[in-house]
């Protein structure tokens, strides 16, 4: 592989933007210099941002194209294939695919094996196919009843980075207020009240039995494997203490202020929807990411549902004047990269990985300016 020259660009460091150019060699970042440089050879980003490339620690994309309506079950390898490239799109270069297990419901995705998902993933991986790095993020349903067993095609797996621990029994964590829940389930999922009303007062009973039990296995799993553990949906400093003392290392998307100032007062990351950045507010009627950000409580973003929100929201947050431009490109690239045990990306530093972003200023009739990803590279190879 030989050495790339990226000039005339816009660098974001960890603490400045500086116009200069960066060398790549080897699929490492071999130099970052400011200023003009003698290189004749190389690539002319013509003023462009460099960024070093993004990192997605929970994304249900992935899910998404694997059943893109309730029931419709679409190959491995198509999904796979067409959600790799729009994370790509994203900006993405490091993405944690977020897989949820355990559900009643045998036909649903998180209610059946991942098996042949994840030999889809080893086989696009090994054939060079993909663009981005993929890694897993295994979400576990505690009330479900099959959570445990539906875990095992994940159990020691090499890309296994973190495991969250959720309860989506409504009336708590992120269905506290029961309307919103009655919203989702009714209009997402297609429910009638009447299967929604039976469905609350049978989730009570499951959490019950299972949730404890399923916590405290996959706890001690985290521990003895060395996996990340989050917790998920934090309401109360009750549920933050429990989740410290259980060694979690982030807090995903705490419901409320409350919640999201304990976790930093423990040291947990505090990971916050991209896209309440950049709806102003969450779905759910929960707290606004905007909110913990003023305060000095939002470490990390994820894109969640949209993955091109996670760019949206870094210009969001700069534009609004809360972060400036390398503190918003933290929460999606050296943050996340080091809750997942990744010391190798995140920033444009020498011996890091090449994993890079292109980001064009297009300006709009309305005044406005849209961030758009011209180009990305992944250890120094062209992959957008």
């Amino acid at each position: 592989m030989t050495a790339t020259v990226f000039k005339n660009a816009r660098l974001v460091l960890p603490g400045e933007v500086v116009q200069g150019s960066l060398r790549a060699d080897g699929g490492r970042i071999a130099s970052v210099d400011a200023g003009a440089t003698a290189a004749l050879q190389g690539i002319d980003l013509g003023g462009d941002y460099l960024l070093p490339g993004l990192v997605e620690v929970h994304t249900d994309n992935f899910e998404r194209h694997l059943m893109p309506r309730p029931m419709v079950h679409w190959a491995e390898m198509p999904a796979l294939l067409a959600h790799d490239a729009e994370i790509a799109a994203a900006g993405i270069t490091t993405v944690l695919d977020a897989l949820g297990v355990g559900e009643a419901d045998v036909d649903s995705l998180r209610g059946s094996a991942w098996n042949r998902v994840l030999d889809t993933i080893d086989t696009g991986t090994a054939r060079n196919l993909l663009r981005a790095d993929h890694h897993l993020h295994v979400r576990c349903e505690l009330p479900a009843p099959n959570t445990i067993d539906l875990f095992a095609p994940f159990h020691g797996h090499p890309r296994l980075s973190l495991i969250s621990l959720m309860d989506h029994t409504p009336g708590q964590r992120q269905w506290e207020d029961i309307e919103q829940a009655r919203t989702y389930y009714t209009g997402k999922k297609g429910w009638s009240a009447e299967q929604f009303e039976r469905q609350v007062e049978h989730a009570a009973t499951l959490q019950a039995q299972f949730a404890q039990p399923h916590r405290a296995y996959f706890v001690d799993y985290c521990r003895t494997h060395g996996i990340s553990l989050a917790s998920h949906d934090d309401t109360t400093v009750a549920h933050v203490v429990q989740a410290h003392a259980e060694g979690a290392a982030m807090s995903e998307f705490p419901t409320t202020l409350a919640a999201a100032r304990a976790a930093h007062e423990r040291g947990l990351l505090t990971v916050m929807g991209a896209p309440n950045v950049v709806r102003g507010g969450s779905h759910s009627g929960n707290v606004a990411a905007a909110d913990l950000a003023r305060q000095g409580l939002l470490d990390i973003l994820s894109s969640d549902y949209v993955p091109g929100s996670l760019l949206s929201a870094v210009m969001r947050l700069v534009h609004d004047g809360i972060f400036t431009l390398p503190q918003a490109v933290a929460t999606v690239t050296r943050n996340p990269a080091r809750s997942a045990g990744m010391a190798d990306r995140g920033e444009l530093a020498p011996g890091l990985r090449a994993d890079l972003v292109q980001v064009h200023m297009a300006p709009l009739p309305d005044g406005s300016q849209q961030a758009v990803v011209r180009a990305v590279w992944r250890e120094g190879m062209r992959v957008l």
